[in-house]
């Protein structure tokens, strides 16, 4: 608290204090869950609440993780060497102070250090670690999270390629992390207001690089399509690039379309959450729209819609599969007869993307959940997980980005209206391509999270025997996994109608996820398939909890 430079946190912690001192149970409970422990890099760097207390995220927090950080990248740059950093943010609260505290530390640690202009994309950070020839980069938001988190994702350049942080670096950051908060005071720390802040050549070439990703075809002339930045920063940089790249304008969710930190249409600012998209989906059922495209409120995610007279209010949301299917398809078709590409995907997502590989003769590669992962791949060309991400442009951006991803679907729905087809035809020949794959998810939102870890448990301990009616054929623990394989605190389940099952731990979020994946001849009976599953998965996760 004496340490704590933001008034609002401090009283925070002064008023939990008081209670505490005074007996009253939740205080303590509420001081120990602050306290018992630190927030660690995860999936995406560090991620949590905005509160007081070394698990949350604050302003004590950050400046620890900065100076930490500095402490690393001096230490790898070596003698003589001055490391460059660039940092980014977003439109969550405390984005830019987080930001300017770790500008001033950085620059007061001896680093050059670079400002991105203003609140941006998180591609846009990623595209300038390497524009710039940065060491290493770090942006600070909590992506599709609630309102109230926020999160600091760290880069590395140099051999790294601008790609987010792996081990062994994670642990070494974490250990410069806890040598800076055992002393016990960030006000000691130097600072310096010495640093610099990126001019718009940086967001200009980045406009750039993503345009020439899919230049509109003449055909995207006709296309009428609906847009949603869901409270985010995409909307400035992305109808830039969309401008650049020749497609027409969008309509657009004028509610969703400006950065807001309240979100306040929406119960969580993730696409995949149910109703997240009903705005848009009205905006299309008024404007007559072809294809509804959204980014999350930091842009490194893609959600596409089309219109379905089978669903309710006559639009649909693909899944996070089937666009990446459907971008890993284009990628194949562009890359065939490479020498050394591949295709990659997180081990979670549909193996319909090894079918692809295959069929075009490129390599293919399954990778722990995460781009991190994902964007190591050797010989990359297109990765995407299933949750909303894909990697379309990997010379200029090593990570997710749901900018460069939605022009090049942009370039597909317009080469196929050129056809006289639809983005759900272009579904179907793939399918007729390479087969029916569906997929699906059940996912568990936790309060306590160590029920997560109880059912991870009970799982090894007593594996089931089938899922649903369906029996497993073989079970794998990837906490176990062979060198040289994805290794991971994740089970993944092949049953004997040739279907998969993978139950992990969200690194994000507090949700336990299990992923189904079939194969059928056609999609009708593979979707049955995962129907049945999800059944049996339910079942199954209520018996454990």
């Amino acid at each position: 608290m004496r340490q704590d430079p933001d008034p609002e946190t401090r009283d925070e912690l002064a008023g939990i204090i008081t209670r505490a001192a005074s007996g009253d149970a939740t205080a303590l409970a509420d001081l120990d869950d602050r306290f018992g422990a630190r927030l660690e890099f995860g999936t995406a760097g560090l991620r949590g609440a905005l509160a007081a207390g070394s698990n949350r995220m604050n302003r004590v927090l950050v400046a620890q993780a900065a100076a930490g950080f500095a402490a690393f990248l001096v230490e790898r740059a070596g003698a003589g060497r001055r490391p460059t950093v660039v940092i980014g943010y977003d439109g969550r609260k405390n984005s830019r102070t987080f930001a300017t505290d770790s500008a001033e530390l950085f620059a007061g640690a001896g680093l050059r250090t670079i400002l991105l202009p203003r609140l941006l994309p998180t591609p846009v950070l990623a595209f300038a670690v390497r524009h710039l020839g940065a060491d290493a980069g770090v942006m600070v938001t909590a992506s599709h999270n609630p309102p109230n988190d926020n999160g600091y994702k760290v880069y590395l350049g140099g051999a790294d390629e601008g790609a987010q942080i792996v081990s062994p670096s994670d642990a070494e950051i974490a250990a410069h992390i806890e040598r800076v908060a055992a002393l016990g005071d960030i006000t000691a720390l130097p600072r310096s207001a010495e640093f610099e802040t990126a001019d718009e050549s940086v967001v200009d070439a980045y406009i750039r690089a993503t345009a020439a990703v899919a230049p509109a075809p003449e055909a995207a002339a006709g296309l009428r399509w609906v847009y949603t930045a869901m409270h985010g920063v995409g909307w400035e940089t992305f109808s830039r690039v969309v401008a650049h790249a020749g497609y027409p304008a969008p309509r657009t969710v004028d509610a969703q379309l400006l950065p807001d930190p309240s979100f306040r249409t929406v119960a969580f600012p993730n696409p995949e959450e149910p109703g997240a998209m009903e705005l848009s989906f009205a905006r299309a059922r008024a404007v007559g729209a072809q294809l509804i495209i959204a980014n999350d409120p930091d842009a490194d995610r893609l959600a596409v819609a089309i219109p379905d007279q089978m669903a309710t209010g006559g639009w649909r949301r693909l899944t996070g599969n089937e666009i990446g299917l459907l971008l890993g398809w284009r990628a194949a078709r562009a890359a065939q007869g490479t020498p050394g590409a591949s295709l990659a995907c997180s081990l979670v997502s549909s193996p319909g993307l090894g079918a692809i590989a295959e069929a075009y003769g490129l390599d293919f590669h399954e990778t722990l959940t995460g781009f991190k992962w994902i964007s190591r791949a050797p010989g990359i060309v297109y990765g995407y997980e299933e949750a909303l991400g894909y990697l379309v442009n990997p010379e200029t951006v090593r990570d997710k980005d749901g900018i460069s991803s939605a022009v090049a679907l942009l370039g597909m729905a317009a080469d196929a209206r050129s056809r006289g087809v639809t983005i759900a035809d272009l579904l179907d020949e793939l399918t007729a391509e390479i087969g029916a794959f569906a997929s699906g998810q059940v996912s568990i939102r936790v309060e306590d999270v160590s029920l997560i870890g109880r059912i991870m448990a009970a799982l090894r301990q007593s594996p089931p025997a089938a899922v649903g009616d369906t029996p497993i054929d073989s079970a794998e623990d990837l906490l176990q996994a062979a060198p040289g394989s994805p290794r991971g605190d994740v089970l993944r389940y092949r049953l004997s109608d040739g279907s998969r099952v993978i139950v992990r731990p969200s690194g994000t979020e507090p949700k336990l996820k299990v992923y189904i994946d079939a194969r059928a001849v056609t999609t009708a009976d593979a979707q049955r398939q995962v129907a049945a599953l999800e059944t049996g998965v339910r079942a199954l996760l209520d018996a454990l909890s």
